[in-house]
This record gives structure tokens, sequence and C-alpha cells, in this order.
């Protein structure tokens, strides 16, 4: 049996659409990778030119795939996410919550020292864009609740020793230590190690 002429005019149209589809899905990818790579290189706030410059495609083909460039803050920001679910979805080894606190601080530690770039970028950003103010204010408040989870009661309901362990295994305490202080990676670990095995001493 043979096919109507529409049908065979469709399937013959097939391929070229596929292939429209995939050189799409392509240039976005490359948009994405390519204000990844900005930002890892330490330009917090890339403008539409160079992203489509590093992508190797026009400017016209960038504002296609992203209204603005909020949007395309928020897809990196999605791409981010994914890594740090990794890390947040590991087990914890130790059984006892004093170990759990210390994996806490080298687990972040990796997790930071990954998305620093990210999160000095979305800093910028923050004071304008709704957005990544609200993408900020999502990632404290899943590291406070993993922290909650964690921790014995007696700590949770202590106001004042919960807060201040919230702020030495936060990002602003590791990036404070890493950028200002100066500290190596390994050292920034033994300074928090230290501060933390303090604040949790005697409970």
């Amino acid at each position: 049996m043979s096919l109507s002429p529409a049908v065979q005019i469709e399937t013959a149209n097939a391929p070229e659409t596929d292939g429209r589809r995939r050189r799409s899905q392509d240039s976005r990818a490359r948009i994405v990778q390519a204000m990844l790579d900005l930002v890892r290189a330490g330009e917090t706030s890339p403008a539409a030119e160079l992203v489509a410059d590093q992508a190797k495609v026009g400017l016209r083909t960038v504002f296609r795939h992203f209204n603005d460039m909020d949007s395309l803050y928020r897809e990196m920001t999605a791409v981010i996410e994914a890594e740090l679910q990794s890390v947040i979805d590991q087990p914890f080894k130790s059984a006892d919550w004093r170990g759990r606190m210390v994996e806490l601080v080298q687990r972040r530690a990796g997790a930071y020292e990954r998305i620093a770039p990210f999160r000095r970028a979305s800093e910028v950003l923050r004071q304008r864009s709704q957005s990544q103010a609200a993408d900020q204010a999502k990632f404290v408040a899943i590291a406070r609740e993993i922290l909650r989870r964690e921790a014995p009661p007696e700590l949770v309901e202590d106001k004042a020793r919960f807060e201040a362990l919230d702020l030495l295994l936060s990002f602003e305490a590791w990036n404070r230590l890493r950028r200002d202080q100066g500290l190596s990676p390994r050292k920034t670990v033994e300074a928090l190690e230290t501060a933390v095995a303090a604040l949790i001493k005697g409970l």
C-alpha cells in the first residue's frame, strides 16, 4: 500500500525537523556551558555578547533560547543544584551525631569549593534579581534543614548554639576563610572542624 502525498511529505520532512531540533538543543547546551565556563573562570556577571562569543553562536541565538540574562542564570543555577543534590543524597558514614557534624564540614567543603564562583556571581545578581535571591534563600533553607535533621534535639533547641553552628557550616564562613583570610582548603576545613568541635563540646 502506497503512502498518501501528505504522509510522504511529512515523512520526508521528519529528518530535517529532527536535525533542526538537535541543532537547537545543541546551541542551548553550548550557551549554558559557556555561561558556566565564564563564571567558573571568574566572570561574575558576563554580558550576553561574551556568552555568545564563548558559545560560538550569534547574539540573537542566545536570546532566542533565553528571554533575558536572568533566565540564563536560572538555567545555570539548575545545573549547579543538580550537582549539589548528588552531595546531599550521599548517606552519612558516622552513626554518631558528633561524627556527622564533622562530616558536614568535610562534605560542604568539597561542595563549596566547586560552587564558589557561582555563589559569588549569584551574590552580585541577588540585589537586582528576585529569582537569584529566591535561589539563595532556598540554598540556605536546605542547608539548615539538613543540619536540623542530623543534630540532636538538645542542640536544635539551643537556639544560640544552633544558629552559630549553622553559620560555621555556611558558604559565607567558608568563603571568608578561603577568600579573605587566604586559607587553603585543608586549613579551612581544620579551622571549621576546630570551631564546630568547640561549639558542640559538653552536649
